[in-house]
Order: C-alpha cells, then structure tokens, then sequence
C-alpha cells in the first residue's frame, strides 16, 4: 500500500510551549489511523498542520505524494478536512449547502449534479435533500459535512472528532460511513476521545502526548503489546476465602477480593501464565467454575504509552 499522508517530522511552537514536537507517521490508502491523546495533545495543532491551516515551524506533511509546504493548493485538492466544529448557514437547504460547496470545488453543469447525487446516496441524505440545516439533528448534520468534504473525491480523510455528541445509532452509521470510505482505498486519520468506538474501526492507531509522538502501530498489535495486567474473576464451588488465599500465594497475583459470588483480582502474565493458574486451582480442589480474564483494549494501550502529561 502507498502512503496518503505522511507526516515527517513537523513540529510546531506557541510560544515558549511545543504544541508538536518533531512528529513523525503515516497513514496508507485503504486505511482507518485513530489519532488519540488527552485534550492539548498536539492532535488539532498536527491535523490542522497536515490540512494546510497551520504552517510547521519544522518539517513537512506529505498528501498523496505533494508537500503542504511547496503546494497546498495541490494538497487542498487531494484532502477532505471534517473539523470538530463547523459553520451552517442559516435558511439553506441541504441541496443549496452542497451546491454552493460543489461549486466552490469547481464542479460545473452535469458533473456537478452527478457528484452531488453519489455523495447523497452515500450519505442516505436524499429524504433531507429539501429540509433546512437548522431542522437536522446532530447526527444529520455530520452526514451533511462528510458529504461536503467528499464532494471533490479526496484521497485522504482527516476527521477531527467525528463522533462528538452523537447518539449510539449515529455513532454506529457514522462508522460504517467510515469503514466503507476505506474499502474505496481512501485513508482516513480520525481522532476521538471515545477509544472503544476506534478500536472496532481503526486498522492501526498513533498516540500522542505533550506534543510528542509515543507509539504507532496497528490496533491488533498494540493491543497485545500493552501491559499484561488485567482484571481477572473466579467463581467457584469452594469456600471463595480459600480461593482468595490461594491467589494471594500466586504469582503475578495482586489484590485479589471478595466481590459478591465471586473473587476479583488483577493478574500480570501471559495467556499461558494464565492457564497455568487456572491449572494450579484446580489442582488444589478449589473447582472453579467460571475463570474470565478481559482482554487489553484501546484504553489499556492509551494509559500504558502515557503519562498524564500536560503542557
């Protein structure tokens, strides 16, 4: 796969504060990057600096192959840029907002109309087609913008939280917007401070902290990568005393507890380390009869690589 963004080495200064710091990665054709980090990060500054908003005091941002810094005109082209927040104007239409945007894209007669058709069929916003943009709800109204900013066939997606203030249902069809962009070979770089909705669309994931690049990868791997604590539960047929005792004389065990029917503890180990506790039980009579372990998740890869870091 080929690169529609690549981010090499941009670093961006406010003051006596490095809002990004000699930041470094990229994102593939056919790809869905999670950008994430606590709020002051570094991800708006690093996403308005690869949508040409922000001028690096270092580096460069590289879209399909063309240097936002030699010619951002040619990168505005190749770019859709969905920011968090994003202006309407009062008594238009939905049709009268995507005209106006379609021809500010330079779309003209025919091609214009063919192009305003798809990305309303994409966006299933033709029972809107007629209503005011003040009338829609929220989730309508990020259908409305991911419409407008596919309107001139971008290769690369840059979403700034997308998913902020949506109900469930939007959420849902708001990712499966995104999942199927991706399966058209466009890249998509999309931040949101909702990890699980992420980890169940994003193929790879960058976190940022302090300005400062801590860890990229794909979401599958990072996953197995984090730190191998996790929360464990065990019921059993025995005294659930003495299953906490026999924990507490386990190694990578720690605080074990009585929680109701069951005993509740926190272990450090791998898969096998795991199975070979659950062995050890029942090898000491204890007849466990429900052993659940949770696997890592995107919020164990974010409080692994950071720091709580503020700037």
């Amino acid at each position: 796969m080929s690169a529609a963004l690549e981010v090499r080495g941009i670093t961006k200064i406010f003051g006596s504060m490095k809002a990004v710091d000699d930041v470094s990665f990229t994102v593939n054709r056919g790809e869905i990057c999670g950008f994430i980090g606590p709020n002051g990060a570094g991800k708006t500054t690093t996403m308005r600096i690869a949508s040409t908003l922000e001028l690096p005091d270092k580096g460069d941002v590289l879209i399909d192959g063309v240097s936002a810094l030699e010619d951002a005109r040619g990168v505005r082209k190749r770019l859709g840029f969905m920011p968090d927040s994003y202006g309407a104007y009062a008594a238009t239409t939905v049709l009268e907002y995507l005209d106006f945007f379609a021809r500010a894209q330079g779309l003209r007669g025919k091609d214009r109309q063919r192009t305003i058709d798809s990305v309303v069929d994409f966006t299933a916003l033709h029972p809107l087609i007629s209503k005011n943009i003040d009338a829609l709800s929220k989730g309508m109204k990020q259908r409305l913008c991911l419409a407008k900013t596919l309107l001139h066939d971008p290769a690369l997606l840059i979403l700034d939280e997308p998913a902020a203030g949506l109900d469930p249902r939007a959420r849902v069809e708001l990712r499966e917007l995104v999942t199927a962009l991706a399966e058209t070979g466009k890249a998509v770089l999309i931040s949101s401070h909702i990890l699980t909705e992420l980890s169940e669309v994003c193929h790879t994931v960058a976190v940022i902290e302090a300005g400062v690049l801590q860890a990229k990868g794909r979401v599958d791997e990072m996953m197995r990568g984090a730190r191998n604590e996790v929360p464990v539960a065990v019921r059993a047929l025995a005294d659930l005393g003495d299953v906490r005792r026999a924990l507490a004389e386990s190694r990578g065990v720690s605080d074990p507890r009585i929680e109701g029917d069951a005993v509740v503890f926190r272990f450090e180990g791998s898969d096998e380390d795991r199975a070979g506790l659950l062995s050890e039980l029942v090898r000491r009579g204890l007849q466990p009869i429900d052993f659940a372990a949770r696997t890592n998740n995107l919020e164990d890869v974010f409080m692994s690589v950071t720091q709580g870091t503020v700037q």
